[in-house]
């Protein structure tokens, strides 16, 4: 069977009383366990986000892992301390809604593999709630969208499917075309996973994080958070 085609979703202004409902079905949803679209979601639904209409920056993740779904707040985890340093943030302001919304492809804890690895993001989420989501809430200035999933959905959103590529590798490597053509940076996931491919790619450390984190200082800085020298917001 074909994959039903997630479209992006046209703009249109819609009044914060509205994204506060949306925000509250999605954390009420249970559809991944009662019509799912691929096996039976292992654990009980706990849709994960963080979004406030006020946010300029965007993380745009894959799926909660297992310390996520217990937790029930985004990065929780050491993928999310990695994650908060290549930022140059530290955990209050990553985590005041006001300044940094969380949004990823998939709500819900996904399940784990044979290996032990986080399984894709569920299909539902996207196909149900990402396009009006994204209708609602303005566009921020800077979205990190990290993995393949997330890069994906959020180059096509801003119309540029063009940029979209096989991998997420060369989409990070086109990082500088890719983000001046969309505000969108494209990012590998924090996780231990990819340590093989960030010590082999060391132009990451030395220029997409650099301008990461300037762009994610000046967005603070707009906003009344400095950034100090030591490269944590507060």
């Amino acid at each position: 069977m074909a994959r039903s085609r997630i479209e992006p979703p046209k703009r249109q202004g819609l009044t914060e009383p509205s994204l506060d409902d949306l925000l509250a079905s999605i954390r009420a949803c249970t559809l991944c366990r009662d019509n799912p679209l691929g096996p039976p979601l292992p654990v009980t639904p706990r849709p994960v986000l963080q979004l406030d209409p006020r946010a300029r920056i965007l993380v745009a993740g894959q799926a909660p892992g297992t310390r996520v779904h217990a937790s029930g707040q985004p990065f929780t985890d050491p993928s999310g301390i990695r994650l908060r340093e290549w930022m140059g943030i530290n955990e209050t302001v990553f985590y005041d809604p006001a300044c940094v919304a969380v949004v990823p492809m998939g709500f819900c804890f996904p399940g784990q593999d044979a290996k032990g690895g986080d399984l894709p993001p569920r299909r539902e989420c996207a196909l149900k709630w990402h396009n009006r989501l994204f209708t609602a809430f303005q566009k921020p200035d800077l979205t990190l969208a990290v993995g393949l999933h997330a890069v994906r959905y959020h180059i096509a959103l801003r119309g540029h499917p063009d940029l979209n590529g096989p991998a997420l590798g060369p989409m990070v490597e086109n990082w500088r075309a890719i983000l001046d053509a969309t505000d969108v940076m494209p990012m590998p996931h924090p996780s231990w996973r990819n340590n093989h491919w960030l010590k082999k790619n060391p132009w990451f450390g030395l220029e997409l994080l650099p301008e990461l984190r300037r762009r994610v200082a000046l967005i603070l800085k707009k906003q009344g958070r400095e950034v100090h020298k030591g490269g944590a917001a507060v």
